[in-house]
């Protein structure tokens, strides 16, 4: 078998509907889109979210609470257990984005106290959650906030 012998099995495929051409084809006179009205008409097109001048659902809908998106700081998470891995004595942004650890060097960076630190390491984040600061002290590390 050649790839240009390829064909769609039996049924698959369909004739297309050759609409506007005559009384004799069945679909002659309107072509199958009915007497008048918007869609009759070329240019008309049917959004899934049109609701035909009714007012539409994400204004009928009542709002309520309050949301923070455009203060909102996201921070990109670093595990105890991550640096655990490293074989530096000196983590900050920079260590951490060559080691694939998170995407960016310039975003905010928060290490949380998942998993165990048996080596000195001396970290540079933004924020640090208190098992974290913790472990990093017993360790004998130190950290450092941004």
């Amino acid at each position: 078998m050649k790839l240009g012998e390829l064909k769609p099995s039996e049924g698959a495929t369909h004739s297309k509907k050759r609409v506007g051409r005559g009384h004799g084809s069945g679909l002659g006179r309107n072509a199958g889109r009915g007497d008048k009205g918007y869609h009759s008409r070329s240019g008309s097109k049917h959004r899934p979210w049109f609701e035909g001048g009714q007012m539409p659902l994400h204004r009928r809908v009542p709002k309520r609470g309050f949301s923070n998106y455009l203060f909102k700081k996201e921070f990109q998470l670093v595990n105890v257990s991550d640096l655990e891995k490293l074989d530096v004595d000196a983590v900050d942004a920079n260590v951490l984005k060559e080691n694939g650890l998170v995407k960016y060097a310039m975003r905010p960076i928060k290490v949380l106290g998942d998993g165990e630190l048996t080596k000195k390491v001396n970290v540079t984040a933004n924020a640090f959650s208190a098992s974290a600061k913790e472990k990093i002290e017993k360790a004998g590390g130190s950290t450092t906030e941004q």
